[in-house]
């Protein structure tokens, strides 16, 4: 898998499986967009995730972005276009989750979660259409998860969001495959992150207890994918969901 000269833009790479997706094209030789939100704390951990893409020798560039506004996400796009001449590969991995039940849940939990998970891909994608049906070449992989796939209780919102970018998927799949674009989805179990760290002992005891393979997976186990997927080794492979989640759906 060489992604020499390749432009890859990972969304919501500051950290977590953002930033381990970023830093394994880089290995790669990607040059790589890094975006997060547009705080002072989001800024700095940018920063850090653009030095170590570049220590491994390609050339790395930040943003700071609201993708859920249409705007912001060109601009994305743009600053992607006008500093490397192309793009690639994206990877849609911003993500955020306001977890309640459905009596309880706020309009703002639903709407906020939605605004980003679903549309703020959409937006990405939608600002990146023209460049890549010209170029008749690229990769779009979307980060779905298991909720979107089986639901979850608390995580209405959520889940609706990531079933959502699974129809979504589906749908650049088939718009964008007459000219050699391809679109397909990750979709992540429970992952060692530092939100899942935060959690209490017997809760994390509990989701092990569903997972066949007994273990959260690591963040390389979904950068992994996301770089197979984003390859020329899967030039066949387009509009497919794939599960990482160590058994836990099957």
């Amino acid at each position: 898998m060489n992604f020499n000269g390749k432009t890859v833009i990972v969304t919501g790479s500051t950290q977590g499986i953002g930033r381990a997706t970023a830093m394994k094209f880089a290995s790669l030789g990607a040059n790589i967009v890094i975006n997060g939100i547009n705080t002072p704390e989001q800024e700095e951990l940018a920063k850090s995730a653009v030095a170590e893409a570049e220590a491994q020798g390609v050339k790395a560039v930040y943003n700071l972005a609201d993708i859920s506004k249409p705007a912001e996400a060109e601009a994305l796009i743009k600053l992607a276009h006008d500093t490397f001449g192309s793009i690639d590969v994206i990877v849609n991995n911003a993500g955020i989750t306001r977890d309640n039940l459905i009596m309880r849940m706020s309009e703002a939990e639903w709407d906020s979660v939605l605004s980003v998970n679903l549309k703020g891909s959409f937006n990405v994608i939608r600002a990146a259409a023209r460049i890549l049906l010209k170029q008749r070449s690229g990769s779009i992989v979307n980060m779905a998860s298991v909720s979107g796939v089986m639901g979850n209780a608390g995580q209405a919102n959520y889940s609706a969001s990531k079933a959502g970018l699974i129809g979504l998927t589906k749908t650049v799949a088939k718009e964008f495959a007459s000219r050699g674009v391809r679109c397909n989805a990750v979709a992540p179990g429970f992952i060692k992150t530092a939100m899942t760290d935060k959690l209490k002992d017997e809760i994390k005891q509990s989701y092990v207890s569903a997972i066949p393979l007994g273990r959260f997976g690591e963040v390389e186990d979904i950068a992994n994918l996301v770089v197979f997927l984003a390859s020329d080794n899967a030039k066949y492979i387009t509009g497919q969901v794939v599960n990482v989640d160590g058994g836990l759906v099957m």
